[in-house]
């Protein structure tokens, strides 16, 4: 079992100093990883500062020499895949090779999408998403690319450099509460980070993992860990990986006590 930090680079997390800072922390306390929210706005009476989490990861990843990091999740559909490839394999470059890319559908929390013209109808998003996460695959693959999709072009280029890491940057992809869908989507690739699952329902997604790829081998499976969670969780085979959750106005003290502390063992 591996053991990360999943905050929020909002309010006083929003401080790059800070979020270096916590990354140091988490360094020498013994932490696994290190993964950021990925919000461009939240409700104003909830949070109101808050951070890019690409820079934010950068600024990790240069203060950092073994946590993995990353993501977890950001929404294709707001982001342009040509850009979104670029920063995905600089990233990876920067920390060594240490970067996980979390994807998902995104939300409309306080109207993140609506308020800046995003799609959301959530069967658009998710054409969107499995559109995307295969042409990032390509696209970091090193091969020559040629798309002409409903929600994306790419015209015959070939992205260079790759990444560091074989054969592709670990992508993960949200799940939660009942909803297959996803989890078939993530048994494509390398992972899944779900929430809002007892016992029974994570069970019931890692037997749809298995159907889908045959085993569990070689697939991360990230649980969240916080006062919502049941904590048997992480007692089920096959979880690699507890996520250990922080609000989104977490004060930046509190979390570096913690980070500083160590995960469990």
């Amino acid at each position: 079992m591996q053991h990360a930090l999943y905050v929020a680079p909002f309010a006083e997390l929003s401080d790059p100093a800070r979020m270096i800072d916590l990354a140091e922390a988490a360094e020498g306390g013994g932490w696994d990883g290190l993964f950021l929210w990925d919000h461009v706005h939240r409700d104003p009476g909830e949070v109101r500062d808050i951070a890019d989490v690409w820079t934010m990861l950068a600024a990790v990843a240069v203060r950092s020499w073994r946590l993995r990091l990353g993501p977890m999740v950001t929404p294709i559909s707001r982001r342009r895949i040509a850009p979104l490839v670029r920063q995905t394999v600089t990233l990876d470059h920067l920390s060594a090779g240490r970067l996980v890319v979390g994807l998902g559908l995104g939300v409309d929390t306080a109207g993140e999408l609506t308020r800046f013209g995003e799609v959301v109808d959530p069967v658009a998003r998710g054409a969107i998403l499995d559109e995307g996460a295969d042409l990032l695959a390509r696209a970091w693959s090193g091969q020559h690319v040629s798309h002409r999709g409903p929600n994306f072009t790419v015209d015959g280029v070939t992205f260079s450099p790759t990444p560091l890491q074989a054969p592709r940057i670990p992508l993960w992809f949200a799940a939660r509460d009942r909803a297959l869908r996803p989890v078939r989507r993530a048994a494509r690739y390398d992972g899944m980070f779900i929430i809002e699952v007892d016992v029974t329902l994570l069970q019931r997604a890692l037997d749809e993992v298995v159907a889908v790829r045959g085993s569990l081998d070689g697939f991360d499976v990230a649980v969240r860990v916080s006062p919502f969670d049941d904590p048997a969780l992480l007692d089920v085979p096959g979880v690699t990986w507890a996520l250990h959750s922080y609000p989104p106005d977490a004060e930046a003290a509190w979390v570096l006590a913690d980070a500083a502390a160590g995960p469990p063992r």
